[in-house]
């Protein structure tokens, strides 16, 4: 297996928690710099999958190499500084309430930079103006905020780090439709002005309709098992049957 060319490969990965077998002998290579997208049901184990990635969970059997690092080998310690090589757009942002949009963002940088105060306070504040938050929003509470500018503010802290991956999870729940091609075009974008260092995309998604327009490939999880993972032109085409019945749905 060439790991350089993936960003993540999982090999044989099962996922058990009592009885109940979340994950079931799952093969499945995410490449470098592009943008894949992983659909599927309710409980068809997406959340346990980036769970794995993240290394917050570990296998029950089988191996998940991450940027080529075997995450199983990577003791706690080991895997909150690996941690740093992603950025994550949570559901609902999950900004710090009590914080601004600037100090929001920057957290990471005050945790983990060797940077200044003066330099952590400049590179936040253009972090916030390359998602369209202007200067004088900066200072605004997250309760201050509409929701589209709190997935903003999120994604600006997310990539404060310049991780080499971003996982973003159902980036547009509860998003009006305006709101969601915002969010789907940010995404892009964001994606494009970071192609030259090959950052990887991968989203958790149930919404079909964006899936296609903005991934590179698609991967369909079914009860623990990638039963489709396609370039996204083709997925839209496939003649799986529950495949099918989700994208017309």
């Amino acid at each position: 297996m060439q790991f350089e060319n993936n960003a993540v490969s999982i090999q044989n990965l099962t996922k058990t928690f009592g009885d109940h077998t979340v994950l079931k002998e799952l093969n499945f290579d995410i490449p470098k710099g592009k943008i894949t997208t992983i659909l599927g049901f309710s409980g068809a184990g997406k959340s346990t999958l980036l769970k794995h990635i993240l290394g917050l969970t570990k296998p029950t059997s089988g191996s998940i190499h991450v940027l080529g690092n075997d995450l199983s080998k990577l003791d706690e310690v080991e895997l909150r500084g690996f941690r740093q090589n992603f950025g994550m757009l949570f559901q609902y942002a999950a900004l710090f309430d009590s914080l601004s949009a600037l100090e929001n963002v920057a957290f990471p940088l005050r945790e983990f930079s060797k940077l200044s105060k003066e330099e952590i306070t400049e590179r936040s504040a253009q972090l916030l103006e390359s998602v369209g938050i202007q200067k004088i929003s900066h200072k605004n509470l997250p309760s201050e905020l509409s929701g589209g500018m709190r997935k903003r503010v999120g994604l600006a802290r997310a990539l404060a780090l310049s991780p080499d991956i971003i996982l973003y999870d159902e980036p547009t729940t509860g998003l009006d439709p305006i709101t969601t091609k915002m969010v789907n075009d940010l995404i892009v974008e964001t994606h494009e002005k970071n192609s030259n260092r090959e950052m990887t995309s991968i989203i958790i998604s149930h919404d079909v309709k964006a899936t296609l327009k903005i991934s590179d490939f698609v991967a369909f999880l079914d009860r623990g098992n990638i039963i489709e993972y396609l370039p996204a032109k083709e997925f839209a085409n496939s003649t799986n049957e529950l495949v099918e019945q989700f994208i017309n749905l």
